[in-house]
């Protein structure tokens, strides 16, 4: 799941950012709201971290063109401006949540997955195709044969992307587009080597291979 971070406080960014990865984000970091609007011009992303105090454009502008632009994207607002009017003029603006700074990293995260879980349609904390379920706060996996199956943060990831949609074919751009953020190397086999040990520990029916096109999960089995 990909991730858009903009905050231009460098030690709040830097932790942030670093809290993010080690739950397996995939987290890209810009620092005012110009650049945040050119990024999701060109890049998809499943949810944007959106300070208030921003260089440039300010974080209440950068929402209300994002959402001018009818850009769906789920939306939380992380800030130090704890005023009655500020709150409202950023949930009546399109934000999914308003989470005010300074805050727990755990907080944050169960914030998000909250907002996801919303803009996904579900109110369950778990994800799950019938075959397969991932709870997304301790990145465990299980199926009828096998429970509380411990996953790496990239195959984390990758179940997380195929069961947020199943029955959609991903190919591999867009998988590596999901685990893998700015800066980091993307080898050649590593999606190949990210569903073997998936299907190594959940079994090989889990995932499908659609030839030539991607992976899959099947849809409600």
């Amino acid at each position: 799941m990909r991730i858009l971070l903009v905050e231009d406080d460098p030690m709040i960014g830097d932790a942030i950012h670093g809290a993010l990865k080690d739950a397996s984000y995939a987290t890209d970091w810009v620092k005012d709201g110009l650049t945040a609007l050119a990024t999701l011009d060109t890049q998809h992303y499943d949810l944007v971290l959106l300070d208030l105090g921003l260089p440039g454009k300010d974080g209440l502008s950068v929402l209300n063109s994002i959402r001018a632009r009818n850009n769906p994207v789920p939306l939380l607002i992380i800030t130090a401006r704890d005023g009655l009017d500020d709150r409202l003029r950023g949930l009546d603006g399109g934000a999914d949540d308003y989470l005010l700074k300074p805050f727990d990293m755990a907080e944050l995260l169960a914030r998000m997955r909250a907002v996801l879980r919303r803009k996904g349609g579900s109110a369950q904390p778990m994800l799950s195709n019938g075959l397969v379920s991932l709870d997304p706060a301790t990145r465990e996996a299980c199926t009828q044969d096998t429970q509380g199956v411990q996953l790496s943060n990239r195959e984390f990831a990758l179940l997380q992307a195929l069961l947020i949609r199943p029955g959609a074919i991903l190919s591999r751009s867009d998988l590596e587009d999901r685990i893998y953020g700015w800066g980091n190397e993307v080898e050649s086999n590593a999606v190949e080597f990210l569903i073997h040990g998936l299907r190594r520990k959940l079994g090989a029916k889990i995932i499908k291979n659609v030839r030539g096109v991607g992976w899959m999960v099947s849809k409600n089995a």
